[in-house]
């Protein structure tokens, strides 16, 4: 009996227009800085025009990566609501690809830009078995007093009563052909800007931290510390951190050299460095990890994994020879890929825009033993 889940960051799927670029220029889209605008309802139209366009090229090409993970379970973050997941499944994956996943949940949860997590499923596995949709909870609510969460290091940007989360953590229950599986689906603070000098995923590593703590802590009260382990259990998302990146240096004149380095200390190490989950992306080789292409010029470039399929030791142990898939049709043109693992991209696919996300789709077929 197997099941393909995956977990995808489709970048911001709304279904509401943003025209503050009009009154902050720091928010305004580069194509319409070209123009002399003169008024606040001229910039609202062509804003709207802008928008509508490059969505349409976008959300095919977010289709048509949803469509190669080929998963009977999406798991999603950055979705506006459920009207923009309705509207983007009937639309792009079933009529246009005829492909499309008749059950969709998610809560409205803690996002400032209101942008949360989101489930797609299918009614029944690749090989026929029925997948049943059991209960769904989400800790959006808990505070950093809630779990004793709140030290020093989460005083410099919170409070006590503030909110764990940055998004939440969605809890779903399904059976799989008559089993039981419980999926966690998450997407942590993401890192930030520098600040007095200060990486910002070292200044803002605590708040993330603290949302790994506080996912390993849920897990374990639903099922004790001590049997955890023996369950089916998987935690999905964009965790906007890495223990692992690959530099680059170099250039297109001279070619590229690609360095995998280790970091001292990550968000994630509360989830796996003691065994207490698994990143099954690890069982890929070292230069083929990666999700995400990071860059803010030539001095700054990297590629690594931030959006991940935790598995509890027991899956991962009934697993052990499986190996996820990540893909990476939809990166736009200027993401560098290491020698041998170019891909062919979508059609349309743009130098930085249009493209399918800026992170890539993580697959994975699970036996449920």
């Amino acid at each position: 009996m197997s099941l393909r889940i995956a977990t995808f960051n489709v970048e911001n799927l709304m279904n509401r227009f943003d025209f503050s670029g009009y009154r902050n220029e720091l928010r305004q889209d580069r194509a319409l800085k070209l123009y002399d605008i003169k008024t606040e309802a001229q910039y609202r139209q062509l804003e709207l025009a802008r928008a509508i366009s490059q969505t349409d090229d976008s959300r095919q090409m977010t289709a048509l990566a949803i469509v190669q993970a080929d998963a009977d379970i999406l798991c999603m973050q950055e979705v506006d609501n459920l009207d923009a997941l309705h509207a983007f499944e009937y639309g792009y994956l079933f009529k246009m690809i005829g492909r499309g996943y008749m059950r969709k949940y998610m809560i409205e949860a803690n996002d400032s830009r209101g942008i949360d997590v989101a489930i797609m499923m299918r009614e029944e596995t690749r090989d026929g078995q029925k997948i049943e949709f059991l209960r769904m909870e989400s800790h959006a609510y808990l505070t950093y007093a809630d779990l004793e969460l709140y030290d020093e290091d989460i005083a410099r940007t919170n409070q006590p009563g503030d909110k764990i989360f940055r998004r939440d953590c969605l809890e779903i229950d399904v059976k799989v052909g008559g089993r039981p599986l419980t999926i966690y689906i998450t997407h942590f603070k993401s890192m930030g800007s520098a600040r007095d000098g200060v990486e910002g995923r070292i200044v803002t590593m605590p708040v993330r931290a603290a949302e790994a703590k506080a996912v390993r802590h849920i897990i374990e009260k639903r099922f004790g510390k001590d049997r955890a382990a023996s369950k089916r259990w998987v935690i999905c998302g964009d965790m906007n951190d890495y223990q692992e990146r690959v530099l680059i240096t170099g250039d297109y004149a001279n070619g590229f050299e690609f360095e995998p380095v280790s970091e001292d200390i990550s968000a994630l190490d509360v989830l796996t460095n003691d065994g207490f989950s698994e990143n099954v992306v690890r069982r890929r080789a070292e230069l083929d990890r990666w999700t995400l292409y990071h860059t803010r010029g030539p001095q700054e470039r990297h590629l690594c994994q931030l959006d991940y399929l935790l598995l509890s030791p027991s899956l991962a142990s009934h697993n052990a020879k499986k190996v996820p898939d990540i893909v990476r049709a939809g990166q736009p043109y200027r993401t560098i890929f290491p020698p041998g693992l170019e891909v062919d991209r979508y059609p349309r696919t743009g130098w930085d825009r249009p493209k399918a996300s800026d992170h890539c789709p993580v697959a994975i077929s699970l036996d449920l033993l």
